[in-house]
C-alpha cells in the first residue's frame, strides 16, 4: 500500500500508534492479572509508552 499525500500518510501512523497502544496496553494489563503488579507500576508503564509515542512521533507527523 503506497501513499503519496502527506495526509493520508498522517492518518496512517495515528492509526498505526493507536493500535500499538491498545496492544501494549493488552499486553500490560494480562501482565497486572497473572503475576499481581501493582496498579500504579502498570500505570506508570503505560505513561512511559505514551510519552515515548509522542516524542517520537509528534515530529514525524509535522
Amino acid at each position: 500500500m503506497i501513499h503519496h499525500t502527506g495526509f493520508a500518510i498522517s492518518y496512517l501512523m495515528i492509526a498505526f500508534i493507536v493500535i500499538s497502544a491498545l496492544v501494549v496496553g493488552g499486553l500490560l494489563a494480562i501482565m497486572h492479572m497473572r503475576h499481581k503488579y501493582h496498579p500504579n507500576l502498570i500505570g506508570a508503564l503505560i505513561g512511559a509508552f505514551l510519552c515515548f509515542l509522542l516524542l517520537e512521533a509528534l515530529p514525524a507527523l509535522t
